[in-house]
């Protein structure tokens, strides 16, 4: 048999249910080597087989406005179709890329330097083509370097969006007055317990102790002290949220008073007419979001995808749907009307007004302090 017939008959075989896509691109690869045609084998199998692309991202209205403002006109533009999932925190995550074969996940909106640096030291990064992505030279530079500064001249990702992880209360009850005063520290306020929530994360959890304790976020050293915030606050809140979604829906429902939240999550509700204040207190938790492409991706896709996103014209529409701000530099890019109302906005383009994790501190705890946050999560 030839290896014309030998590939058409493996993609009937395919169509059929009769292989899975991994196994018939392991026949594919051992038929093209068998038969010397090992490159036309991989151009038709390139031009026929990338026809999906997977996407994770943090659900609710944030995926919401990927599908609707990017995924499905990307789609419509080139006929590759995104799937997108949902995680509802980057452990999470990272736990099922750990557990899948190579190239089962694609592109992941990863939060935070110090999951670019843990993906990038765990072996999963890729090597952008940035000559693909030529709408990465309308990126505030700032997120760009703080990425080199991990991966050098290779980069595994585009900077996409950035926010704050501040402090939301419902006014019927908190005043803005009181919320300004009490800062951090109206998380561990005992006249609140029961009305207090927070997100079931290590990092927020150990950055507001550290807020709480009058130390500096990357560079806290009384680590005991940092614990008996965190377990103060265990005590008092009548929940730890999981996601986006979740968090909404305690404060819109007056489950919760107050609670630490996403920025762009607090002004969706806000616009939705429910009369929360929010806060950033002194070195407030910044962060800055990215779309990380994994090793054994499609490249070319991604890459494809990922500059159709930093189009001006899509990046600008993810954000007013998301509430987040866009990565595109303001000296650069007209953002419109909506977006400099966000809240984290900076008009200047520097983001020097913002406090980011320091990776290296972060990261080098990790795993002494996710392992504790476990422990005193369930009473301990």
């Amino acid at each position: 048999m030839d290896s014309t017939k030998r590939y058409e008959r493996l993609r009937e075989r395919l169509g059929n249910g009769g292989l899975d896509r991994r196994q018939f691109f392991t026949l594919v690869g051992a038929a093209g080597l068998a038969y010397g045609v090992q490159m036309p084998f991989a151009s038709r199998v390139k031009a026929q087989d990338v026809s999906e692309v997977r996407f994770d991202g943090w659900g609710g209205v944030v995926s919401e406005a990927f599908r609707d403002k990017a995924f499905d006109p990307y789609t419509d533009k080139t006929g590759v179709t995104v799937v997108d999932g949902t995680f509802g925190s980057g452990d999470e995550y990272l736990a099922r890329v750990q557990a899948s074969q190579e190239g089962e996940y694609n592109i992941a909106h990863l939060s935070g330097v110090f999951d670019y640096a843990r993906y990038y030291n765990l072996g999963y990064a890729s090597n952008l083509n940035r000559a693909n992505i030529p709408n990465l030279d309308l990126v505030i530079p700032k997120l760009v370097d703080v990425y080199s500064a991990v991966s050098g001249d290779e980069l595994s990702c585009v900077p996409f969006d950035y926010g704050t992880t501040g402090i939301a209360y419902n006014r019927k009850y908190i005043s803005d007055e009181e919320a300004k005063e009490k800062g951090a520290k109206l998380l561990i306020d005992e006249a609140y317990k029961g009305k207090i929530g927070g997100w079931s994360d290590w990092r927020t959890r150990m950055w507001y102790a550290a807020l709480q304790t009058d130390q500096d976020p990357n560079g806290a050293t009384d680590v005991d002290a940092m614990w008996d915030a965190v377990r103060a606050h265990r005590d008092l809140v009548l929940k730890y949220w999981t996601s986006g979604a979740e968090l909404m829906s305690l404060l819109a429902e007056e489950e919760i008073y107050v609670t630490e939240g996403w920025s762009g999550r607090i002004y969706a509700l806000q616009e939705q007419g429910h009369d929360i204040g929010y806060i950033d207190p002194p070195n407030g938790f910044g962060w800055q979001e990215c779309m990380f492409v994994i090793k054994g991706s499609p490249m070319a896709e991604c890459e494809e995808l990922l500059n159709f996103m930093l189009a001006p014209e899509t990046s600008i529409a993810v954000a007013e749907a998301q509430n987040y701000p866009p990565a595109l530099d303001p000296s650069k890019v007209d953002l419109g009307s909506k977006i400099p109302t966000l809240p984290a906005f900076d008009p200047s383009g520097t983001l020097s007004g913002l406090t980011f994790a320091d990776p290296n501190y972060w990261n080098g705890n990790e795993a002494d302090w996710s392992k504790t946050f476990g422990r005193v999560q369930k009473g301990y």
